[in-house]
């Protein structure tokens, strides 16, 4: 009987078993990445840039780069230049919270146009703007790609990706982004996950272990911190941070990846005793062409005759009684049982979950 290879992946702990810290499960409200994103040019390929003719933007943005650095081209230097050597490109960065001026950022440079590869190549001068529209950080470097291509004759090998390239410490940060850690006398704090009793849990011990009433929940992801001003809050935050909550158990989920196969359970998922039967339909369709030759003199024409054979196939699906499971183990123990594929398994684990024997939610991505 064939087993199935299931992926299991134990999502949450049972009250009482571990611990995590509330830094593991809950971020302080404001305190946050920013994205940041800019056009620039690589300079310096060795015969892998864009194509000029598909590619014009590419040609535009060196000739208003040229004008600017006082290099006069003539009107028809859009249609008549050849480069090779130039790619267009995307630049994107994550400005982190409190990052100050001259701090640097490790950058991402992605092709825009039609180059083969960014390999060797240099950025120039990238402004990198937020979402405001503002300058918070300047790019320039030499690109670092994880990948080799050659090509010859018609033939080409390449390993990894080449038209994106990183730049370590690539950008300068030049416009710092306020972050206020918390309104007045309270910071808030934001679970990743929304639970109520995990959110009441988190409240419990820091109203024990700080302070009794520093702490309420407003809902079940956002939690109310009555915190002291100025230098001290800092090690305030720091403190509760680092303060050690039981999390809820999560609700039972059985995610499945339709196009892949996989099957995920948290250990939340219990199954009611039931019966199932699963046979396979094969259908198999068979074509042979065969020639149709008129009698000599005759006034028939030679024909082409198609000679097609339907086969129905089914699977032979017995009937397997699978108990009731009150953990992940049994659960896997008696999905086991089947003998079903991964595939197989999408459809029954649809059909237990409408037939009411399945305890967990369905979740397909």
């Amino acid at each position: 009987m064939k087993q199935i290879v299931a992926l299991l992946i134990f999502l949450t702990l049972p009250f009482g078993a571990s611990a995590d810290r509330i830094k593991d499960i809950a971020s302080i409200q404001g305190v946050r990445d920013n994205q940041l994103i800019g056009y620039g040019l690589v300079v310096g390929l060795d015969g892998s840039g864009d194509l000029t003719m598909q590619t014009p933007f590419t040609v535009q943005s060196v000739m208003s780069m040229l004008t600017q650095m006082g290099v006069n081209l003539p009107p028809s230097a859009s249609t008549t230049m050849q480069l090779k050597n130039v790619a267009a490109v995307m630049v994107t960065a994550m400005l982190p919270p409190f990052a100050k001026p001259g701090q640097t950022l490790d950058v991402t440079a992605s092709s825009l146009g039609t180059a083969k590869s960014l390999r060797g190549g240099t950025l120039l001068m990238t402004p990198l703007k937020g979402a405001d529209g503002q300058v918070y950080a300047i790019a320039q470097g030499n690109v670092l790609v994880g990948g080799v291509g050659a090509s010859s004759g018609g033939a080409s090998v390449q390993v990894n990706h080449l038209s994106v390239g990183r730049l370590p410490s690539g950008a300068t940060v030049e416009r710092a982004v306020s972050t206020l850690l918390g309104q007045g006398d309270f910071i808030h704090l934001e679970l990743k996950a929304n639970d109520f009793t995990t959110a009441s849990r988190v409240v419990e011990v820091i109203n024990e272990r700080i302070a009794p009433d520093t702490a309420s929940a407003q809902d079940g992801r956002l939690i109310e911190v009555r915190a002291p001003a100025g230098s001290q809050r800092v090690a305030f935050i720091s403190r509760v941070e680092n303060l050690e909550v039981n999390p809820a158990q999560g609700i039972a989920k059985v995610t499945i990846n339709a196009r892949t196969g996989s099957v995920v359970m948290n250990q939340a998922v219990t199954l009611d005793t039931c019966a199932v039967a699963h046979g396979n339909l094969t259908v198999v369709i068979n074509t042979d062409s065969a020639v149709s030759q008129p009698n000599g003199f005759s006034d028939g024409k030679t024909v082409q005759v198609d000679k097609t054979t339907v086969d129905v196939k089914s699977d032979k699906g017995g009937l397997v009684q699978l108990p009731k499971g009150v953990s992940l183990s049994e659960v896997v123990k008696a999905l086991n049982a089947i003998g079903a594929t991964p595939q197989d398994l999408l459809a029954i684990l649809q059909a237990m979950k409408s037939s009411g024997a399945l305890h967990a939610e369905l979740e397909v991505i």
